[in-house]
């Protein structure tokens, strides 16, 4: 409906947003619910929340054809507040699984229509692409033009012999959010992401664009299309053995809200930075960030490089070959200086500010070992398995001892980007290589890991137990896959309920009842005014775009320079511990991210892919989505 005001002319629409908030005004409690639906056979919960003391006992779910009652369960025990509510329920209809349209009603309080079927994720993954291709730098297909064509200039290569300023190319990859800056260390988790994406869930993907993004099929999947265009990029940032760079462009870029073409703000014609990686301090603002080595951001390009030789060996051998030789590249130079690279900022001191390496690491080496099997499978050899049998799984179980569990799980804080990525995935590639006990320690560390957020979010009626700090909707959904890559480790389903939560807090089930993914659902409550310059300028849609996510209401006062530009259609369930605004101004909880979009890929293909009776109804709900 949100969408539809922003057509309408003014008058109409301040009208429409009175009546609107009257009507809330007179509204005390809600039924939240994941917007997209739920499959028939999984976890179904929806969350009752009021702003009174008020209880309920029971709960009904209606078919929105008929208006008939077709179940009914009691409500359960009261959470009590949470956030801006006074009282909250959870109700939980899972028992329940014939397809159809329904509505929860509680009282006197309905939910919005929702539908169970077993095709309610399907295509979501190919339309989260839409923004991956919309962030696109070199040739952006959404524009039909090129931006940025002119990068760069090189700046901390001296020890590498490269002369300070000297031109090179390195055109190509993802602007990195709003603003267009670019970083290997997202853009290679982004491409891993992608490529895990299809190597797990192929059906899922659909080829309806070429190469270059534009109309047309290919005989290659999208998602592969998107992944290529990372890793072709992740390359030029990695030309020779000896030359990494770790980011195009600054802060500086950040003098004002435009559509991507290029830019002239750092002194040298169209031109933009392009930072080496050198293990040692740069620049952060005033001062100097905490880089102390080189693993973080070569680890993650080995990674890629790996994973992007043996998905696209059938389609590319060449290709693949030179990826694999460029993984182990990539580990030497993660070895030249074991420790962290942060990013560098001229103006301000906001950086991505990662701690962590031995994570990377751990993934790097597992994904060689996967990467070298693939390869030798080719000639009927294999690697021999047990400890010391294998130096490259060794080392991947050495590094993965160093970093159990991802540090901010079970946290109430951490800084922006301290703990990255929000998911260890060297865990879950190293488990499915081993053969022996070692296979259950690693498990083993997945699992405290979720039951340190469970401990946390089993007190209130979301089970909400991910931190409220920028980007929190990321760790969510990376949250959501640890819980799905233990289950599909051990089968073992006690934590389903806790994966659905927060996969449900994405569409929906929570505090604001709305969706944190532009125009997904197509007719549901989802962003329509998102920190960034497409909309903002253009009205153009960002299709697909995962936003931020909420932030403690602590976090929100103490940012520089926000101000909401437009009354806020949330305001009732704003609060002090946490808010979320659907505002241009609010850069904090309502900017798009390119890295956290791609993790989600990942996850909408799971939830598609989750076996079912009824089989794949993809393409009927894929044009359905289509507008």
């Amino acid at each position: 409906m949100k969408r539809l005001v922003l057509l309408l002319p003014i008058l109409f629409l301040l009208v429409f947003q009175f009546s609107f908030s009257d009507k809330d005004a007179d509204t005390s409690a809600w039924i939240r619910i994941n917007q997209l639906g739920y499959k028939p056979n999984s976890v179904k919960v929806a969350v009752w929340c009021a702003k009174e003391a008020a209880a309920i006992k029971t709960f009904q779910l209606i078919d929105a054809a008929t208006n008939k009652i077709v179940y009914t369960a009691t409500a359960g025990k009261p959470f009590g507040v949470y956030g801006p509510f006074t009282q909250t329920y959870r109700l939980n209809f899972s028992a329940f699984n014939k397809q159809g349209k329904y509505k929860l009603k509680a009282g006197e309080t309905e939910s919005p229509e929702f539908k169970i079927g077993e095709d309610v994720y399907n295509g979501t993954a190919d339309f989260c692409l839409r923004y991956m291709r919309q962030q696109r730098t070199g040739f952006n297909p959404f524009l039909k033009d090129s931006c940025h064509t002119h990068d760069g200039y090189v700046l901390y290569g001296e020890k590498a012999g490269i002369k300070d300023s000297t031109p090179i190319d390195v055109v190509g990859g993802w602007h990195d959010a709003s603003d267009y800056l670019q970083y290997s260390s997202t853009s290679a988790n982004a491409t891993y992401h992608l490529l895990m994406a299809y190597r797990d869930f192929p059906k899922v993907f659909g080829d309806e664009k070429a190469a270059n993004g534009l109309d047309g099929k290919n005989g290659m999947a999208d998602v592969l299309d998107e992944a290529r265009w990372g890793l072709d990029w992740l390359l030029k940032m990695h030309p020779r053995t000896d030359w990494m760079f770790n980011q195009i462009g600054d802060d500086r870029d950040h003098q004002g809200m435009r559509i991507p073409k290029e830019d002239s703000f750092y002194g040298r014609g169209y031109e933009r930075p392009v930072y080496f990686i050198n293990g040692e301090p740069q620049q952060r603002g005033k001062f100097l960030n905490n880089t102390t080595g080189t693993s973080s951001t070569a680890a993650k390009f080995a990674s890629a490089f790996a994973l992007g030789s043996t998905v696209l060996l059938k389609y590319d051998s060449l290709y693949a070959v030179d990826l694999m030789n460029q993984s182990v590249s990539a580990i030497d130079y993660a070895m030249k200086k074991p420790g962290v690279t942060q990013t560098v900022s001229v103006k301000s001191p906001y950086i991505y500010a990662e701690e962590n390496w031995t994570d990377d690491m751990e993934l790097a080496y597992s994904m060689a070992s996967s990467t070298m099997n693939n390869f030798l499978k080719k000639f009927n050899v294999s690697m021999e398995e047990g400890p010391g049998g294998n130096f490259v799984i060794d080392s991947a179980y050495h590094y993965a001892h160093l970093e159990k569990i991802t540090p901010w799980l079970g946290a109430d804080t951490a800084k922006h980007y301290q703990w990255y990525p929000f998911i260890n995935m060297g865990h879950y590639e190293l488990a499915k290589q081993l053969k022996d006990k070692r296979r259950d320690t690693i498990i083993s560390y997945y699992k405290t890991g979720i039951q340190k957020v469970w401990n946390k979010g089993k007190a209130n009626a979301f089970y909400r137990g991910i931190p409220f700090i920028w980007c929190s909707n990321n760790l969510t959904t990376s949250f959501a896959i640890q819980c799905y890559w233990y289950k599909q480790l051990t089968k073992d389903k006690q934590f389903e309920e806790l994966e659905q939560a927060n996969f449900d807090w994405l569409f929906g089930c929570n505090p604001w009842g709305t969706s944190m993914v532009y125009g997904l659902p197509a007719n549901g409550d989802t962003p329509v005014d998102p920190h960034s310059a497409f909309t903002h300028l253009k009205n153009y849609p960002i299709d697909g775009g995962l936003v931020d996510g909420p932030v403690y209401g602590s976090i929100y006062k103490s940012l520089i320079g926000i101000t909401l530009y437009q009354p806020d259609e949330y305001a009732a369930f704003q609060s002090d511990l946490v808010v979320y605004h659907d505002d241009y101004g609010d850069y904090s909880t309502n900017e798009p991210t390119m890295d956290g979009t791609a993790s989600l890929i990942y996850l909408l293909a799971a939830k598609e892919d989750e076996k079912s009776e009824a089989g794949n109804q993809k393409s009927a709900i894929r044009s359905e989505r289509k507008h």
